[in-house]
């Protein structure tokens, strides 16, 4: 179900890793960003939007992960875009006829298998490099592009609205996740990044991670001093005090902390490869 969470902008919370679609009105419809999951979902947002007399005019993916590249027939055949450097890791990774073979089976060790609609997966535009706007009939959506967590990935500000879409960032359950294998120095761009999203953070009243629950304007900073702190922590060699992992971790996503001891792993395999410090 479509959540109001600014004026015309709405939130839908997938039941998969509280995954958020987010729907920005503009004069003839509207922008989708990172649309969903599982196809019953995509279904259900798309009745949502006629019943409010909103088509799809435009679509966006956040950074190329395959639950950002999702699309369904009952949405339409609007334009669909990603930042450049996102495009070009999606076209690379759809070069190989496997690849929607490899997500369906990573896939059938969750809850969701074959639930998910992989036939129109990951086909979007790249806008021109340095694209400030996305270029659609609406409210101005400004991008923020970085290289955390993903290659190309782009933050939207919906600056009319106040709106933070955060894909992959400012989460209230999941750890900055770093690009590990596409970056030289992943902690230094995660920085790099918050520090991006942080010059913009005074304007903002409504962010709205990837996943993980809405947050309100004094929910902003705190999130970008918690994601700071985490990775900090990583870089210094220290553990972190973080809520999102350990015992304290909210029930049903203790995963997470998994994911936070598979990162210091591999950071520690780079720096003996790399002859630096952690």
């Amino acid at each position: 179900m479509l959540r109001r969470v600014a004026e015309g902008v709405w939130v839908h919370e997938s039941e998969f890793v509280q995954s958020n679609a987010v729907a920005v009105q503009g004069r003839a419809g509207v922008l989708l960003i990172d649309p969903g999951v599982t196809g019953s979902e995509i279904e259900c947002l798309a009745n949502d939007l006629r019943e409010l007399g909103q088509p799809v005019v435009a679509g966006f993916s956040t950074h190329p992960d395959w639950d950002h590249l999702l699309w369904h027939a009952r949405l339409g055949e609007a334009p669909r875009y990603g930042t450049a450097r996102c495009a070009a890791t999606v076209r690379d990774q759809l070069s190989d006829a496997d690849a929607k073979a490899r997500v369906a089976a990573h896939l059938q060790e969750t809850e969701i298998a074959g639930r998910v609609p992989l036939d129109l997966l990951g086909l979007i535009t790249g806008l021109p490099a340095e694209t400030a706007r996305v270029p659609w009939d609406g409210p101005g959506v400004r991008i923020i592009e970085h290289q955390a967590h993903a290659p190309g990935h782009a933050a939207l500000l919906i600056e009319e609205r106040g709106v933070l879409v955060a894909g992959d960032m400012l989460s209230d359950v999941l750890i900055p996740m770093l690009d590990l294998d596409g970056t030289a120095d992943p902690i230094e761009d995660h920085l790099a990044a918050l520090r991006l999203l942080e010059a913009v953070a005074g304007g903002v009243d409504v962010v709205v991670p990837g996943h993980g629950s809405v947050g309100g304007s004094d929910q902003v900073q705190a999130r970008i001093e918690q994601d700071r702190a985490y990775v900090l922590a990583l870089r210094n060699g220290r553990a972190p005090a973080d809520a999102r992992i350990g015992p304290s971790a909210k029930p049903g996503w203790e995963w997470v902390s998994d994911v936070h001891e598979g990162q210091l792993h591999r950071l520690a395999r780079r720096s003996e490869r790399d002859g630096t410090p952690r």
